[in-house]
C-alpha cells in the first residue's frame, strides 16, 4: 500500500518531442523523474484530440483501483486540448475523497519556458493536500486550481488557455494548495458499462435544425444561442426527433433559462416540446453528462436538474 500520489500519462503535448512538428513520445516515467510520487503507469501516449471513452474509462478504473489500495490521489496527464472534457468525466463517475487531478501543458519540452514540470509538480502538490478531499475531479494548470464542472480552454496557445466563468477553485502557492471555496460535490453516477456516441449541434443564423432528421442516435445536445434560443425550424425538428434532446447555451458563460421568453424556439417553447435545459454546463460538459446518463440508464431529466443547478 503507498500513500503517496499516483500518476498516470494518457499523452498530449506534456510528452510531445522531434525535431520539426512534435509528436506523443514520453512516457509517464519520464515526466515524473525528481517528484515524490507512487505507483505510475503509461495508459497511452496520444494527442488529447484522439482520446476516447474507452481510454478514459480505462483511466478510471485505474484511477480508482489505486485510491482503493492507499494512494492519497491521482493525477492524469493528458493532451490540453480535451481536458475540459475529461475532467468532468471523471468528476461525474469519481466516487472517492481523494482527488482525481488531470493536468498537461501548452507548451511541449522543446520549447523555451515549457510549463509541463511546474503543472505536473502543482498537480501532485494539489492532489496529495488534505484540503482537495471531497472536491472530485479538479484541472490544475499555470498554478490554478479549477473546478472541473467549470473549467473551459478559452485560448488555443496561452499559458492561462484555461478559465472558469466564476474564477479558478484555488491557486497553487509556494507549493501548497489553497482553496477561496469549501468542498462541495455531487454523488457519483454509476460508472457505465458502455457510453453512447452523442452529437453536440450549434445553432446558428438560418440553421432549420434539417441535420436532427438525419441522425440515428440515442441523444443530442445542441448549443442554443443566448439563454437557450434556436430558430422555429430546429424547435419543429426538436419536435421531430426520436432521441432525447439536451440544449445549452453556446456562449461560453451564464445559464439556460425555463419561462422569459416565450417565442417559437424560445426556452420555454422548447420544454414544452421536451427539451432538458442544461442549466449552467456549458454544452461541451452536456454533451459529457448526457452520454454518461445514458450509458448509466439514468434519468435524463433529474441527472441534468441536479448537476446543472448553481450550487
Amino acid at each position: 500500500m503507498d500513500s503517496r500520489v499516483a500518476v498516470a500519462s494518457l499523452g498530449g503535448t506534456i510528452t510531445m518531442t522531434g525535431s520539426g512538428a512534435v509528436t506523443p513520445t514520453l512516457g509517464a516515467d519520464d515526466l515524473v523523474r525528481g517528484l515524490e510520487v507512487g505507483e505510475i503507469a503509461t495508459l497511452a501516449t496520444i494527442p488529447g484530440a484522439s482520446l476516447t471513452s474507452a481510454t478514459l474509462l480505462e483511466a478510471f478504473d485505474w484511477a480508482d483501483k489505486q485510491v482503493s489500495e492507499g494512494a492519497r490521489g491521482v493525477v492524469v496527464i493528458q493532451g490540453t486540448d480535451t481536458l475540459e472534457e475529461t475532467a468532468y468525466f471523471f468528476d461525474c463517475l469519481w466516487p472517492h475523497d481523494e482527488p482525481i487531478v488531470v493536468t498537461g501543458a501548452m507548451r511541449h519540452p522543446g520549447l523555451p519556458g515549457a510549463d509541463g514540470p511546474a503543472n505536473l509538480a502543482a498537480a501532485v502538490s494539489v492532489a496529495a493536500a488534505q484540503n482537495s478531499r471531497g472536491r472530485g475531479a479538479l484541472l490544475v494548470l499555470n498554478d490554478e486550481i479549477h473546478a472541473a464542472r467549470w473549467v473551459r480552454k478559452a485560448h488555443s496557445s496561452l499559458m492561462n488557455a484555461f478559465q472558469s466563468f466564476p474564477g479558478p477553485l484555488g491557486l497553487v502557492v509556494e507549493g501548497a494548495a489553497q482553496y477561496f471555496h469549501p468542498a462541495h460535490r455531487l454523488p457519483a453516477l454509476p460508472r457505465p458499462l458502455d457510453v453512447p456516441a452523442v452529437p453536440l449541434i450549434e445553432a446558428t443564423v438560418d440553421d432549420d435544425g434539417a441535420i436532427l432528421d438525419w441522425l440515428d442516435v440515442k441523444g443530442t445536445v445542441v448549443a442554443a444561442t443566448g439563454a437557450g434560443h434556436v430558430s422555429a425550424g430546429m424547435a419543429e425538428a426538436i419536435s421531430r426527433a426520436r432521441f432525447p434532446v439536451v440544449v445549452a447555451t453556446r456562449t461560453g458563460a451564464g445559464t439556460t433559462f425555463r419561462n422569459t421568453y416565450g417565442f417559437v424556439g424560445s426556452e420555454s417553447d422548447l420544454i414544452e416540446r421536451g427539451v432538458v435545459m442544461a442549466g449552467w454546463l456549458c454544452p461541451r460538459k452536456a454533451r459529457v453528462l448526457l452520454r454518461l446518463a445514458l450509458g448509466a440508464m439514468q434519468p435524463i431529466g433529474d441527472v441534468f436538474a441536479a448537476r446543472g443547478a448553481i450550487f
